[in-house]
């Protein structure tokens, strides 16, 4: 009997030479993100940031990912965005406590993804950082064959941040009477993605040619390609909750789960959120999803973010000067009394 073929790591699915060269290459990429408090460079185990300049700091975290918005990335070949949108989204969740962002790590778990694929995400992720000095500051890079098919990929994001703990938004002083305004989003942001995959029969592991080509059909409707429009990227709302932080009560940003229930995860008991739907115009893609899937109206609204991407809480006798920082603002409602 023949003795078996030794095995290598490699024809198991891990090429070791294949990621020791792409750790080489992000090295670069990831020190043009360093700020002035990070103590090493890219290679030791763990990350280290230097805390300082503050009186009373409240450390911040965020953990989120984005979803199978991942799907239609792959099948474009179109990776920066989707790390430009890993970057925005964990820093608006760390931003509705008014944290500003200090350093960010991502996870990126994969089989058969090329190198090429991995450091346009981790691009992606380092412009986005530079846009608002936030640091990159490790992270992982997963081959994990036989979890993950061939050319699919997971991505995972970590952003700590710090705020002054008399600055700290924690909705608690929200009352009734305060007014919503909404920051619109870039349509469907990374949220709803299982559901409109399926409605356009793209990422659903069908033949991979014809869902390309259902990705760059012309749609009169949206103005550009389907594909174009799935990609649109998850605006990161910094500047403008830098801005007005100190003057808003409450911020929540529209991700699962609609506008409804982001708003009542930052609501004090007894108050609930009166939304005007008809004061914004919401997007083509939502409106196309809804007919192309016959989707029930109270559905799309539980499942999507219907043209809104953040909405602040705002005392209504400082609405003025918010709106003088932040022009580009809904008044799509207020906070009532809820029935007890």
């Amino acid at each position: 009997m023949a003795e078996p073929s030794p095995y290598t790591y490699a024809q198991a699915g891990v090429d070791l030479d294949a990621a020791s060269r792409l750790k080489d290459q992000l090295g670069p990429i990831v020190a043009s993100t360093r700020r002035p408090e990070v103590m090493a460079d890219v290679g030791p185990f763990a990350g280290l940031f230097r805390l300082h300049g503050f009186r009373r700091p409240l450390l911040a975290a965020s953990c989120d990912g984005v979803g199978t918005k991942a799907k239609i990335a792959a099948l474009m070949g179109a990776y920066e965005g989707i790390g430009r949108d890993l970057v925005a989204l964990n820093v608006n969740d760390l931003l509705t406590v008014g944290a500003q962002p200090l350093f960010f790590l991502d996870y990126i778990a994969s089989h058969g993804l090329p190198p090429e694929a991995k450091l346009a995400l981790v691009r992606g992720m380092a412009e986005a950082c530079r846009r608002i000095g936030c640091a990159l500051l490790g992270g992982e890079t997963a081959d994990m064959p036989d979890v993950y098919r061939p050319g699919d990929f997971d991505l995972a994001g970590f952003v700590v941040g710090v705020v002054e703990e008399e600055e700290l938004i924690d909705g608690s002083a929200i009352a009734a009477g305060d007014l919503l305004l909404g920051l619109s989003s870039a349509g469907l942001h990374t949220n709803g993605y299982s559901l409109v995959r399926r409605i356009f029969r793209v990422g659903i592991d069908e033949d991979p040619h014809q869902e390309r080509r259902r990705l760059e059909e012309y749609v009169p409707e949206l103005g550009c390609t389907l594909g174009e429009e799935l990609l649109r990227p998850h605006r990161c709302y910094y500047e403008e909750v830098m801005a007005v932080r100190k003057m808003v009560r409450g911020i929540a940003h529209v991700t699962g789960g609609g506008i409804q229930a982001n708003l009542k995860r930052i609501l004090p008991p007894g108050l609930r959120p009166q939304i005007e739907r008809n004061a914004w115009q919401a997007p083509p893609i939502f409106h196309l999803v809804q007919e192309r899937g016959k989707v029930p109206e109270e559905e799309m609204w539980r499942v999507f973010n219907m043209g809104i991407g953040m909405v602040l809480v705002v005392e209504p006798t400082l609405y003025s000067k918010v709106i003088n920082q932040v022009p580009a603002t809904v008044m799509m409602g207020q906070v009532v009394s809820s029935p007890s």
